[in-house]
């Protein structure tokens, strides 16, 4: 599907390319599923075990495998094409869920090991809705100006519903049981998936086939996709630690309403971010893409330095949205990479491997903070953070001047 027919690069003008509107919002339907699930999942468990325990250990396992089993998701969606792939996934995906419900509908009703396994399988299935809509995006928007604009606006509202995801959950617990939020999220990731694989522009998309030969296609160049896959996992590290950080800020200071000041200072980090990724996304950049994203990662590092210095909750809202206006361009800029960096048909497994090095990211950096919040202050906690993203971010500008030698490709599956 040609874009041709789009005269200036706007969001609007993403909005208006043939099929844009039908298949992204299909997308973010089922994506919403992202935001409803785990925590369902772990205020169900909690529930039916009666143990945080059981139910962190639970969660653990259906993380760890949704998010680094997500490449070779999205190696399937790259061979055999979004369509032949997904709906199987989808299947899986809910049809576990629906397992997974009826087991801790009432407290007491399945034993931990069932949980943790079939957590774990569903993890494992979890379709990569996220990843096969960049790809599409890059059919649709070849153009490199639409396709930032548009790489940006998917970043937004992917977090936003990340936000809104939790808060229809705590809606909904207090209308049923928790477990009725795992049946949501199935089917919202059912009737997401079901509308996105039925539009045009996806089953256009063509299966990838297995590409082993010597030339380029199906192979991703090594030095290449190492940078925005560095970049991603230091912004996730640092996502990680900060809202463990903002969580102790609090209590450390004694604040009677330390919950409502975490809510708002996370909040302003997200407001930050979704500033900042559309006005990315809006500007006609002139340098590239492999010059800005070590500048973005240093804003966000430097951010999170005068983070450490902030004396109280009003100025630690005001550093996060500043540290969360580099957060989304960064991101996307690192999207923006890994999709030129890889073949046509190693697309989706470009985007996941950015996407699986933020969730990994984020993961590590949360237990990274409850080390450090036990052996130094809060500030020097923040600081520590900080130095850590402006190392990875020497170190993704250093990896750009290599990159500008010979390239190493390889296959991917």
């Amino acid at each position: 599907m040609s874009s041709t027919s789009v005269v200036r690069p706007s969001y609007a003008a993403v909005l208006r390319i043939p099929y844009a509107r039908r298949t992204f919002a299909a997308a973010l339907l089922g994506r919403l599923s992202y935001g409803v699930v785990p925590l369902s999942v772990m205020l169900a468990v909690t529930r039916a075990s009666g143990s945080y325990a059981v139910a962190g250990v639970v969660m653990a396992l259906f993380s760890g495998t949704s998010v680094f089993l997500s490449p070779a998701r999205a190696a399937l969606i790259d061979r055999y094409g979004p369509c032949r792939a997904l709906v199987p996934m989808v299947a899986a995906y809910v049809t576990l869920l629906g397992v997974l419900t009826v087991a801790v509908w009432r407290p007491g009703g399945a034993s931990s090991v069932v949980l943790g396994a079939v957590t774990a399988v569903a993890g494992a299935c979890t379709p990569p809705l996220g990843p096969t809509m960049r790809a599409v995006w890059g059919r649709i928007a070849p153009e490199r100006a639409l396709l930032q604009r548009a790489y940006s606006l998917d970043g937004v509202a992917e977090e936003l519903l990340f936000v809104s995801g939790p808060l229809l959950v705590g809606v909904l617990v207090g209308l049923a049981p928790p477990a009725a939020g795992i049946v949501v999220g199935a089917v919202l990731m059912a009737a997401g998936a079901a509308a996105f694989v039925s539009s045009p522009v996806v089953r256009e998309v063509p299966p990838g086939g297995r590409k082993r030969g010597s030339g380029p296609a199906g192979r991703l160049l090594v030095r290449e996709l190492g940078r925005p896959v560095g970049a991603a996992l230091g912004v996730g590290l640092a996502l990680g630690v900060v809202d463990l950080l903002v969580v102790a800020f609090a209590e450390g200071r004694g604040q009677s309403h330390g919950g409502a000041g975490v809510a708002w200072v996370l909040a302003a980090m997200s407001a930050g971010s979704a500033v900042g990724g559309l006005l990315n996304g809006a500007v006609a950049w002139r340098s590239p893409a492999g010059a800005r994203l070590p500048v973005m990662v240093v804003g966000l590092g430097l951010a999170l330095v005068g983070a450490g210095l902030a004396p109280g909750l009003g100025t630690l809202a005001a550093a996060a949205a500043v540290a969360g206006f580099f957060v989304a361009p960064a991101l996307t800029t690192a999207y923006l990479i890994a999709d030129d960096t890889a073949a046509p048909e190693a697309r989706v497994q470009a985007g996941a491997w950015v996407n699986t090095a933020v969730n990994a990211g984020s993961t590590a950096g949360t237990a990274a903070a409850g080390a450090l919040v036990g052996w130094l202050p809060v500030g020097v906690c923040f600081a520590v953070t900080g130095g850590v993203t402006l190392l990875t971010a020497a170190a993704v500008a250093r990896g750009a001047r290599r990159a500008r030698g010979t390239a190493v490709s390889v296959p991917l599956a």
